[in-house]
C-alpha cells in the first residue's frame, strides 16, 4: 500500500493556514526546501530514490479528498465557531497537488516543492511522513521476522512506560505532534489509538487529521513558522515593512479565526523580538504561545514576566510547549511553571518514532515567497534557515542577539 492514503493525512495547521492562504494571498508563489539536519546521514543512500520518487508520483496523482473527509472538515465548525468557510472547503475538494523536483547530490536528497500557496502548502507533512517511513522500513527490512518483532516490542514498552510515568501526574496535558517524523502510519495510528484509550483525559487529541477523524479527536494545530516567512516575502518593501510584517500575520490570523486559535509560535525571528512586537492589547486577547526553540525554561519565565509587564495573570494564559520533548523534559517543565502559568505539551518525534533507533532530524521550509529568500532565525540558531546574507540581515531587521546553537536531535 502506497503510504500516504488521504489528504487529511497531514498536520491540521496546514488547513488552517490554508484558508487564510486562499483567502488572502492565493496567488502567492511559493517555494518549500527539504533539509535533512542528522548531517551524518546520507538519505540516498539509505532510501531508493525510485521508490521515494514512486510514493511521491502516487501522493499528487491519487490522493484526493472525498464527501467523508470533507463532511468531517465541516465539522470541525463544531470545536471552533469560526473554522473552514465553504469557499475554502470546494477548493479543497477539487485540489491535485502540484509537481516536485526531486534530484540525488552526493548521496543527499535535494527536493522542493513549488507553486501557489493555497496548494503546494499541503506537501510538508505528507512528504516527510514518506520519507521517514522509507528510511525505517530500509532499515529493518533486512531483519528476519522475530528482529523485526522485537522492534515492535520495544516501541510497545517504551510506550507503556511513558504512560505509566505520565500517570502519576494527572494534570499533565499532551496531544500528539508526532505525524512529520513518525516511525510509519500504521505505528503513529496504533500510538494514538493507545493513548486515547489509556490517557482519556491527558491525550488532548493528534496534530494529524486523518487520525483525529479515525480515532474521535479534537484535530490539533494553529499555525507554524511558515506563516511568518511568508508574510515577510509579501510585504518585502524595506526593512520596517519586513519587520511590519509580523504584526500583519498577527492582525490577519485573529481576523480570520479570532479567540478560538489564538496560540502565536512566537520564536521565528526570535521570542525577544516577539515580545516586543506583541501589544498589551493582543497580550490581553490571545490565549497564549507555543514554545518551539530555545531553553523552555526561560521562553517561560520570559512568557511570565511579559504578561505581568502588561498587568495580566499569567495564569489566564497558555504555554504549550513544543520543542523536542521527551517525558522526563514534560514533567519538568510540568513541575516547574505549575500555578505560575498554564500548560500544555506538544509531543512529536519522541512520542510517534521512539522504537530504538536514532531518529532523524529532517525539516521542510519556505525558501522562497513572492521571489524573495525566506530566513528562520529561531531561539536555536541550529534550527536557522535561510541564505547566509539573508539571516545576517533579517538579524539586523530583527534586532536579533541570540547565539545559542544547539545540535537538534529530533
Amino acid at each position: 500500500m502506497p503510504i500516504i492514503q488521504s489528504l487529511l493525512d497531514v498536520d491540521f495547521y496546514k488547513f488552517t493556514m490554508g484558508q487564510l492562504a486562499f483567502h488572502r494571498y492565493p496567488k502567492i508563489q511559493v517555494r518549500y526546501g527539504f533539509k535533512n539536519r542528522t548531517k551524518a546521514v546520507k538519505l540516498a543512500k539509505i532510501i531508493n530514490p525510485c521508490k521515494l520518487r514512486e510514493e511521491l508520483d502516487w501522493t499528487r496523482d491519487n490522493v484526493r479528498t472525498d464527501k467523508s473527509e470533507l463532511h468531517y472538515l465541516r465539522g470541525t465548525n463544531e470545536y471552533q465557531d469560526r473554522m473552514f468557510e465553504e469557499d475554502y472547503l470546494e477548493f479543497f475538494r477539487e485540489l491535485q497537488l502540484p509537481d516536485y523536483h526531486l534530484e540525488v547530490i552526493d548521496g543527499n536528497l535535494v527536493l522542493e516543492f513549488a507553486g501557489p500557496w493555497p496548494s503546494v502548502i499541503y506537501w510538508e507533512t505528507m512528504a516527510l511522513a514518506i520519507i521517514n517511513e522509507l528510511y525505517y522500513h530500509a532499515l529493518i527490512k533486512g531483519m528476519n521476522r522475530f528482529n523485526q518483532d522485537l522492534v515492535f516490542a520495544e516501541g510497545k514498552m517504551r510506550l507503556a512506560e511513558k504512560i505509566e510515568r505520565l500517570r502519576a501526574y494527572p494534570e499533565i496535558t499532551f496531544s500528539d505532534f508526532g505525524t512529520r517524523r513518525r516511525f510509519s502510519f500504521d505505528w503513529q495510528d496504533y500510538v494514538v489509538g493507545v493513548l486515547a484509550q489509556e490517557l482519556p483525559r491527558q491525550f488532548l487529541g493528534t496534530s494529524n487529521t486523518y487520525l483525529a477523524m479515525k480515532h474521535a479527536l479534537l484535530p490539533m494545530g494553529t499555525e507554524a513558522h511558515e506563516m511568518d516567512m511568508v508574510y515577510t516575502g509579501i510585504f518585502h518593501g524595506s526593512d520596517d515593512e519586513i519587520r511590519s510584517s509580523h504584526q500583519k500575520v498577527l492582525e490577519d490570523w485573529w481576523a480570520e479565526y479570532g479567540w478560538g486559535l489564538s496560540i502565536a509560535l512566537s520564536d521565528t525571528f526570535g521570542t525577544d523580538f516577539f515580545f516586543r512586537d506583541m501589544s498589551r492589547e493582543q497580550a490581553n486577547a490571545w490565549k497564549g504561545i507555543r514554545q518551539d526553540s530555545g531553553d523552555p525554561i526561560a521562553i517561560g519565565e520570559k512568557a511570565i514576566a511579559f504578561y505581568r509587564s502588561h498587568g495580566i495573570d499569567p495564569m489566564e494564559k497558555l504555554i504549550v510547549f513544543s520543542d523536542g520533548l521527551e517525558v522526563d523534559k514534560i514533567i519538568e517543565l510540568y513541575e516547574h511553571f505549575k500555578g505560575r502559568i498554564r500548560t500544555t505539551f506538544g509531543w512529536g518525534t519522541n512520542l510517534t518514532n521512539d522504537l530504538g533507533f536514532k531518529p532523524l532530524s529532517i525539516v521542510i521550509k519556505i525558501i522562497e515567497a513572492n521571489g524573495h529568500g525566506t530566513v528562520k532565525l529561531s531561539d536555536n540558531l541550529a534550527k536557522a534557515i535561510g541564505k547566509p546574507e539573508d539571516i545576517e540581515r533579517f538579524k539586523r531587521i530583527f534586532r536579533y542577539s541570540g547565539t545559542d546553537y544547539t545540535e537538534t536531535k529530533y
